[in-house]
């Protein structure tokens, strides 16, 4: 197949454009390297199997050529991101989403949409199950993330019901591994970074809050599995095994060896308190489950941070100016 990866550049879209490129397939990647980073795709340059295009997918969009999937994981996807970046996050989950849907149905390719856990917002059930319609709050800080992921799966499921396209949404938690970037306000990132350099590791609210961390391989797995064989219905795809947030941090302490110690700032609003995937559907439909023990991921992850760390992709990405009145 010939399949287009919005977002290829980023830390989810490059590890699935090398397992489509894997699989034998062909990969056009598109990004426009707001939150992606060409290092991410380096070692694909030369490939004659992939072809890069510099876009933002939020605006008008052509591929030449055929198409047999678009898959659409462009996004700010961590809380610094689209919280710096929140009508670029609200543009690319609604005016990106009905691009990338307007291409595939002119293609005749099937559509994947990278949706999220955040579609369940602060959830009132646990585990989420696919059929919880989530505890979001439309004005807060992180609508801007939440509902535009909620507008995308209402958007590509429209597309499935009034023309008909093929298409596949999956529900993506808390995902770690390699190329992630650094300070990018996920936990795993954040916590590794500040061990390797020793600074105080900062964990928000008392560290009760749990999430479920699902390596990248997995990941990335679940959802080949979900595009080749899954159904138009909306899929979880994540680990679950439930650590607390301070639990993780212990853990990236051990694993490191870092003698920097354990601090406490106020939680977010709105941040989650739980999250946990109930992940029968997929079990069931695609036979997938992870394989990768946290601990065995976090070490992995920590390898690739000791490499990087101080190169320019490690660097964080410079903030925008933002207006005076803006709430910090």
């Amino acid at each position: 197949m010939r399949i287009l990866i919005t977002g290829a550049a980023g830390f989810l879209g490059s590890h699935l454009c090398d397992r489509f490129l894997a699989e034998g397939h062909d990969v056009v990647g598109l990004d426009n390297f707001v939150t992606g980073h060409p290092d991410n795709i380096a070692h694909l340059i030369g490939n004659d199997r992939f072809q890069f295009i510099r876009h933002d997918i939020s605006t008008n969009t052509y591929v030449e050529g055929p198409l047999d999937g678009v898959l659409h994981f462009a996004s700010p996807a961590s809380p610094i991101d689209y919280l710096e970046l929140p009508i670029e996050t609200l543009k690319v989950g609604s005016l990106g989403t009905h691009n990338a849907l307007g291409l595939a149905r002119a293609k005749g390719a099937r559509f994947f949409l990278a949706s999220t856990s955040e579609v369940y917002g602060d959830p009132l059930v646990h585990p989420q199950k696919e059929e919880y319609w989530g505890n979001v709050n439309p004005v807060g800080p992180r609508s801007v993330y939440d509902e535009a992921k909620r507008f995308g799966e209402a958007i590509t499921m429209a597309y499935h019901t009034w023309h008909g396209l093929d298409t596949r949404i999956v529900r993506i938690f808390n995902t770690y591994g390699p190329r992630m970037r650094p300070r990018d306000g996920r936990v795993v990132s954040n916590f590794i970074v500040q061990a390797l350099s020793n600074e105080p590791i900062t964990i928000y609210g008392d560290g009760s809050q749990t999430r479920s961390f699902c390596y990248a391989s997995d990941e990335v797995d679940g959802i080949y599995k979900l595009f080749m064989n899954g159904d138009s219905n909306p899929t979880n795809i994540g680990n679950p095994d439930e650590y607390t947030v301070k639990q993780l941090a212990e853990l990236v302490v051990e694993l490191t060896g870092t003698r920097a110690p354990i601090v406490y700032e106020p939680l977010p609003k709105d941040d989650p308190k739980v999250r946990k995937p109930d992940i029968t559907r997929a079990r069931t439909m695609l036979g997938w489950e992870p394989k990768v023990h946290v601990r065995d991921g976090l070490a992995r992850t920590i390898e690739y941070f000791k490499q990087h760390v101080g190169t320019p992709m490690m660097a964080p990405r410079t903030p925008r100016p933002r207006p005076a009145s803006a709430a910090r």
